[in-house]
C-alpha cells in the first residue's frame, strides 16, 4: 500500500514518521528546500513517546496513483494542496484530512468526490521547528478517522495501516460528531488565547478567566448543536478540564502564529463557526470578540 503525505511540517511529518516505524510505504511530497533540508538532516521527531530521526522519501511531484493521502496543511493553503496532491488521487484513493474544522470538506468533496474524502482529526500539540525538526509538547496523541457515509466503510487496507500506529488511533463511527467536539475546543482555546495574548494557565488566574473561556466554549457548542451535532458530554467535560487547567502552559498554535506575525487560520476556524452562528441567529459576542481582535490583526499584516 502506498502512502502521500502532504508536506512534512509538524503534523503531517509527525503522523508519517510514526506510520514509517509500523511499516508503511511513506513518500512526502514537499517544496524543493524541504526536499533538500530532509536529504541532508533526515526527518527528526523529538516527542515524549520517543524520538524518530531517519532518512525518508521525499517527492516534489506525486508519483503515480496513491491508496491513502494524508492532507495537514494550513487552512488557507488548501487551495494550492489540493493541485499538489490531485495527480496522485486516483478514483481508489482515500483522502484523509487532518485539518481543524470543517469548511475544507466541501473543498476536497468538490475536487475528488465525497466518496473518497474520509472525516479526520488529530489531538496532539506539535511544532516545527527553525531547524526543521518536529517537537511534541505534552503526551496526548490521538488520530481519529472514519467514513463519513455509514454505507461506504473505510478501505480495509487503509484502515489495517492506519490502525497500525497503535492504540492512539480511533476508528470512529461518528466522524463529524468528533470532528464537531473538536472544532468547539480548538476555536474556544485559539481564540480565548489569542484574545487575551496568553496560555491558559494565566489567563485561569484571573478573577474571570475560567469563566470566560467556559462561555466561550458554550457559544461554540450552541453552533454545534443548532447544526445537528450536539457536542458529546464526556468531550464537553474533557474540554473544560483542559480550559480551566492551573498553570496550565497550552496555548493554541494560531496564538504561536500570531506571536511570530504569521498568517493564521481565523477564517477558516472562528470565521466559519461565526457565519454559521450568524444563519441560526445565535448572538455569539466572545466568539465575536475573538474573531474581530484577529481580523485587525491580519488587516495589519497586509
Amino acid at each position: 500500500m502506498r502512502i502521500l503525505v502532504l508536506g512534512a511540517g509538524a503534523i503531517g511529518g509527525y503522523f508519517g514518521a510514526r506510520l514509517i516505524e509500523a511499516g508503511a510505504d511513506v513518500s512526502f511530497l514537499v517544496r524543493p528546500t524541504r526536499a533538500t533540508l530532509l536529504a541532508e538532516r533526515g526527518l527528526r521527531v523529538l516527542s515524549p513517546r520517543g524520538d524518530f530521526a531517519r532518512k525518508v522519501r521525499t517527492v516534489t511531484e506525486p508519483g503515480g496513483r496513491y491508496d491513502l493521502v494524508v492532507l495537514s496543511c494550513k487552512a488557507y493553503d488548501l487551495d494550492t494542496a489540493i493541485e499538489a496532491i490531485r495527480p496522485g488521487v486516483g478514483t481508489a484513493t482515500s483522502v484523509l484530512p487532518l485539518l481543524n474544522g470543517l469548511r475544507h470538506l466541501d473543498a476536497l468533496d468538490e475536487a475528488f468526490g465525497a466518496r473518497g474524502v474520509l472525516g479526520g482529526l488529530a489531538h496532539i500539540s506539535v511544532t516545527l521547528e527553525d531547524d526543521g525538526a518536529i517537537r511534541q509538547f505534552g503526551s496526548l496523541e490521538r488520530l481519529t478517522f472514519g467514513s463519513r457515509d455509514a454505507t461506504r466503510p473505510v478501505p480495509a487496507d487503509v484502515d489495517a495501516a492506519l490502525r497500525s500506529l497503535g492504540p492512539q488511533v480511533v476508528a470512529s463511527d461518528d466522524v463529524i460528531g468528533a470532528m464537531w467536539d473538536k472544532f468547539a475546543f480548538i476555536a474556544t482555546l485559539a481564540g480565548g488565547t489569542c484574545l487575551m495574548r496568553g496560555a491558559v494557565g494565566p489567563i485561569v488566574d484571573t478573577e474571570d478567566g475560567a469563566n470566560l473561556l467556559r462561555r466561550l466554549h458554550g457559544e461554540c457548542a450552541a453552533i454545534a448543536a443548532h447544526s445537528g451535532h450536539p457536542l458529546q458530554a464526556a468531550a464537553t467535560d474533557a474540554a473544560h478540564a483542559i480550559l480551566t487547567a492551573r498553570d496550565s502552559p497550552l496555548k493554541a498554535s494560531m496564538l504561536r502564529d500570531l506571536e511570530r506575525g504569521s498568517r493564521t487560520e481565523c477564517e477558516h476556524i472562528l470565521g466559519d463557526l461565526r457565519r454559521r452562528s450568524a444563519g441560526f441567529g445565535l448572538d455569539v459576542p466572545l466568539l465575536s470578540a475573538a474573531l474581530t481582535h484577529l481580523r485587525v490583526y491580519e488587516a495589519g499584516r497586509a
